[in-house]
């Protein structure tokens, strides 16, 4: 045999074996659409950000089980933020410009969301942002941030009017020096006003309280018939941290109410007893009747042995709404998916879904839950109530 036979011979078997290993997993690597996010899996929103990495990693299960997109699976590249703003931009700089992901997803928060929009605008990258909804960051210009949730401003609606329509009259809120609580504040307030509820307590603590004995002795001191507690800095801890020393100081009022936290499977875990008639409001719950949320609560627990927080299902419905417009618009491409969303009205497992001009959500509604018996109750809106409140709320002594 020449040695150019020879030579031929070993160019084909070479040209096969490349064909055999290496296209495949060339291939199989431009088929998957990369997905970048970060989220806290670690520091002050670790709790709330490992669930929502939970409902990113669930949906991709579940929509590459079913063929994925376009012909192509998901894949999340998902990175620790350390519930810290700053390293949350590092890390999107890092996804969109040296990871090179075909898309982002958001992160856990509204401060971080905040932060990291400015890094998916400059790089013209639409970012659909599940866990975030402070108004104010829709009122900056920005042009590639979608909003999934109604108005964080809306959720002490709820609460509020539960307590006109039982003639109540007075209020006193506590809230934390950050973004979250003082938005939030700040619409009990204006609330507050069209319900013709007197505010005769108010008072902002400073981050990183966890003695809440002072502003809550001045509470009782006020008589309300409502407290409402906005806690954003530490999340669960505070909601949980105000209700025992509620009852510690036996500080008795008709209704209580921490939005968004005292919804939290945790509080009620942690508190057992004393989180019973406390009043919450959210985005989520597990009952809903709402499109899939059953399959959606099911599957979770099956996955992962325990019940689902509303992070993770508003991680989850965050990307079924990417994934439709991915679908709708034929691509990825920021600005097609844009066009997509901004025309689709459709239902995820959170309830209805529609966005403004700005990415700014205008069929979302909130939910006000009663903790009864140890399960959440939605006793507000009416149209989706599951149970009657459970009015007025007892003095500690007699619970």
């Amino acid at each position: 045999m020449s040695i150019f036979v020879r030579k031929s011979k070993a160019i084909v078997y070479l040209f096969l074996i490349t064909l055999a290993i290496g296209v495949p997993r060339w291939s199989v690597a431009q088929q998957s659409i990369r997905i970048g996010a970060s989220m806290s899996l670690t520091g002050k929103y670790a709790l709330q950000g490992g669930y929502g990495r939970e409902g990113y990693l669930l949906y991709q299960k579940h929509v590459n089980e079913k063929g994925g997109v376009l012909g192509r699976s998901i894949e999340f590249v998902i990175y620790d933020d350390r519930s810290d703003e700053k390293t949350a931009v590092r890390l999107y700089e890092k996804l969109i410009a040296e990871d090179k992901v075909d898309a982002v997803m958001g992160p856990y928060g509204s401060p971080i969301t905040d932060a990291v929009a400015d890094v998916t605008e400059k790089h013209l990258r639409l970012m659909v942002a599940p866990n975030a909804a402070t108004t104010s960051l829709w009122e900056k210009g920005r042009r590639y941030l979608v909003m999934v949730l109604s108005p964080l401003e809306a959720l002490p609606e709820g609460v509020l009017d539960l307590a006109a329509r039982n003639g109540l009259q007075s209020l006193a809120l506590i809230n934390d020096d950050a973004l979250v609580g003082k938005a939030m504040a700040k619409a009990v307030i204006e609330l507050a006003q069209k319900k013709r509820l007197q505010l005769v307590f108010s008072e902002t603590y400073p981050k990183g309280t966890v003695d809440f004995s002072a502003i809550l002795n001045k509470v009782k001191a006020a008589k309300p018939d409502v407290l409402v507690a906005a806690p954003a800095a530490s999340l669960v801890e505070d909601a949980v941290a105000i209700t025992r020393q509620m009852r510690e100081l036996d500080v008795n009022v008709k209704m209580f109410s921490s939005p968004v936290y005292g919804a939290h499977p945790d509080y009620y875990k942690r508190l057992e007893k004393s989180a019973e008639f406390a009043y919450s409001a959210g985005f989520w719950e597990p009952g809903l009747r709402s499109p899939g949320n059953q399959e959606f609560v099911a599957a979770y627990e099956k996955e992962f042995n325990r019940a689902s927080g509303a992070a993770s299902a508003i991680a989850y419905a965050g990307c079924q709404l990417f994934v439709e417009a991915a679908r709708q618009a034929g691509s990825v491409d920021s600005d097609k998916l844009r066009e997509a969303l901004l025309k689709l009205r459709t239902r995820t497992l959170l309830g209805d879904f529609a966005i403004d001009e700005r990415g700014f959500q205008i069929a979302h509604k909130a939910i006000t839950i009663q903790w009864q018996d140890g399960k959440q109750v939605v006793v507000w809106p009416d149209e989706l109530v599951s149970g009657k409140p459970r009015f007025p709320t007892p003095p500690w002594s007699q619970r």
